[in-house]
């Protein structure tokens, strides 16, 4: 990395450090830099300080914004692949692009031989040593452990009745067009009065937002007892 600014320097080199000195003061995450805090608490209050030009959209971070635009309106793709023709809205996916060609897998499960190209496939293959089933059949409700082994059952298994409309903001499939809207207004649309986690202090201005967080206390022992160390989760 090289920079004509100092400061831009000095950001980047936080990115190398784990020293998360910047505490959000509603649920106590902590974060490397300012901005990141600053983008985070914007998802706590609802607040999208950035504004398409093009559409009604608006985003928490300017770099959203960036590829909203670039994904909507603009259709660039600035990040070009040095080896073969392939480009990128995106420098993530584009750095992961780069490891098809060099064959890096920098991301190795603890538990077995398994090394992946990019973090989300690990935490993906990770569910597999976990049991834990998160992705549920929008048919008959059976329960896999990745979403892929779920969309094989939906066609295998319900042929037509296999949704066919994606929710934008998460992997919710939908069957209906209609239906699709009500899940958006329902779960994604943006609530004035913010709703409190019923575990802790977070708020959020989103049902969706509110419903992720809330899985975070899934394994939370928080009833203790005051005589000894005992604690529970009911």
């Amino acid at each position: 990395f090289t920079s004509l600014r100092i400061s831009s320097l000095n950001r980047h080199v936080k990115t190398h450090s784990d020293e998360k000195r910047h505490v959000c003061h509603l649920c106590l995450k902590a974060f490397r830099t300012a901005t990141l805090l600053h983008n985070h608490v914007n998802v706590h209050t609802g607040t999208r300080p950035y504004k398409c030009s093009d559409c009604d959209m608006a985003f928490v971070t300017s770099g959203e914004l960036s590829r909203h635009r670039r994904y909507k309106h603009t259709l660039e793709k600035p990040f070009k692949c040095s080896v073969c023709k392939y480009s990128s809205v995106e420098a993530s996916k584009m750095k992961r692009h780069v490891r098809s060609h060099t064959g890096e897998r920098p991301y190795a499960c603890d538990l077995c031989s398994y090394a992946s190209k990019d973090a989300y496939k690990l935490k993906r293959h990770m569910i597999t040593h976990s049991g834990e089933k998160h992705y549920e059949c929008y048919v008959c409700q059976a329960k896999f452990t990745q979403s892929g082994t779920m969309k094989i059952h939906m066609l295998q298994k319900h042929g037509e009745n296999v949704p066919k409309y994606q929710c934008p903001h998460c992997s919710t499939f939908i069957a209906r067009k209609s239906d699709l809207g009500v899940h958006l207004r329902n779960l994604h649309s943006y609530i004035a009065v913010a709703i409190k986690c019923s575990y802790c202090e977070a708020v959020f201005h989103e049902r969706y937002a509110l419903l992720q967080h809330k899985k975070t206390h899934r394994n939370e022992k928080r009833f203790k007892c005051d005589q000894c160390s005992y604690a529970c989760k009911q």
